[in-house]
């Protein structure tokens, strides 16, 4: 799926505000890291799935190229 990483990343932020947001509600530092960590991975994620997504159409829009020159 070309979007994976993409999903997956935007599910960890959505997944780690929750916890954090638990964790500040009820005082458990621990949970509110974890929840703080487990965004910016996320967001990291999310990051490299847009790129790995951006050079895989750069290549087909290349090939492409290449393609029809012929």
């Amino acid at each position: 799926m070309r979007y994976e990483d993409e999903l997956k990343g935007k599910g960890k932020q959505v997944k780690g505000a929750a916890k954090e947001k638990l964790g500040k509600l009820t005082g458990d530092p621990n949970l509110q890291q974890r929840g703080i960590n487990e965004r910016v991975e996320g967001n990291v994620q999310e990051k490299v799935g847009r790129a790995r997504r951006k050079v895989g159409e750069a290549v087909e829009d290349l090939g492409e190229r290449i393609a029809s020159k012929r």
